[in-house]
């Protein structure tokens, strides 16, 4: 017998050469949860556990041809945007994405766990009125919160005003990554009207290069299995919180998390 396909969810990121982040964690986020990873390539980089030597995106007729090419044969029950770079690459994405029938997770990356800068700071304005308002959830960290919102978050209390001042650019569901803040790791998602506090205990581990790619593409994996945003940002929270704790060095610098951790527990 054939079996049946599992359900389909795509990326549109840069690619990791080191393969902590971008594309590559994403595509490992989404074996390890049981759906099929594809793949839109929108910028190459030099990246290791030290930093970004070097990116390059790549030309929109590229990025559209890839799109088209899996949407219109393939299909998807989810997408994740990661790295965009550009205003063109963002502008472009985000009219590919209107026309799709199917959750959207935006990772508004802008700059890499080192600091280094992944996005255009001329892009900011089409993150804002373009790229959000397609969302089903918006997942950015306290740094990306201030470059799009100008809200810093400095407290639990604070994450409130972000996430209202997140919403107000469209996403249905705001997401608050609240893990540079001190103390236990603690998130909020709200669409404005409920909100869910997601908390953690912090693990003592540095090597964490590649949490928000994962993290996005976990709720994206779980939107596309049928779980409604709760439930899928939920189930997304404790695989990464297990990803972190076995996170593991690699290189010279920061290390990825594990994405197959759930394979490596003693009680398999």
């Amino acid at each position: 017998m054939t079996r049946q396909a599992p359900p389909r969810v795509l990326t549109v990121a840069g690619s990791d050469s080191g393969g902590g982040a971008g594309i590559q964690a994403d595509l490992k986020a989404m074996l390890a949860l049981g759906v099929h990873g594809m793949s839109v390539v929108t910028a190459v980089t030099a990246q290791n556990s030290l930093g970004v030597q070097g990116a390059w995106e790549l030309p929109v007729e590229a990025v559209r041809a890839q799109y088209r090419s899996v949407v219109d044969d393939i299909g998807v029950q989810a997408v994740k945007t990661g790295m965009l770079a550009s205003a063109e690459l963002v502008e472009a994405v985000a009219e590919l994405l209107a026309g799709t029938d199917a959750p959207v997770v935006v990772d508004p990356v802008g700059v890499s766990k080192h600091g280094d800068s992944l996005l255009a700071a001329s892009a900011l304005e089409s993150v804002r009125t373009k790229l959000l308002p397609t969302a089903t959830v918006a997942t950015p960290n306290l740094d990306e919160v201030a470059q799009l919102t100008g809200v810093l978050v400095r407290n639990e209390t604070d994450l409130r005003r972000a996430a209202d001042a997140l919403l107000a650019l469209g996403p249905r569901w705001a997401l608050i990554k609240g893990g540079h803040l001190a103390g236990d790791a603690v998130d909020l998602l709200t669409d404005g009207t409920a909100e869910h506090w997601l908390r953690a205990r912090r693990h003592d581990n540095r090597h964490t290069h590649g949490t928000g790619c994962t993290l996005a593409s976990a709720v994206a994996a779980g939107l596309a299995r049928g779980r409604d945003v709760p439930e899928a940002v939920s189930a997304a929270k404790t695989y990464v919180t297990g990803a972190i704790a076995a996170g593991f060095a690699l290189g010279g610098g920061i290390g990825p998390v594990d994405h197959a951790w759930e394979l490596h527990r003693p009680d398999r």
